[in-house]
């Protein structure tokens, strides 16, 4: 059986384990409304929509604000 001949330090083992992982950048879709980039999975921004259907009213907000 193998057998190391000396022990690997742990900032070396680290290292070695850290240069393989990478933060992945996030997944942009584009949305079937009013096809603007929207994170996937998530209420669209600019119109406020999500699965077809209307779940913020912003028209309603600005009215509301004047």
């Amino acid at each position: 059986m193998a057998v190391p001949k000396q022990k690997v330090s742990k900032q070396r083992r680290n290292k070695r384990v850290a240069s393989s992982w990478k933060i992945g950048s996030p997944t942009l879709v584009e949305c079937p409304n009013c096809h603007e980039l929207k994170a996937s999975h998530q209420v669209c921004k600019a119109c406020g929509y999500y699965d077809g259907k209307q779940v913020i009213n912003f028209e309603k907000d600005k009215k509301e604000e004047q």
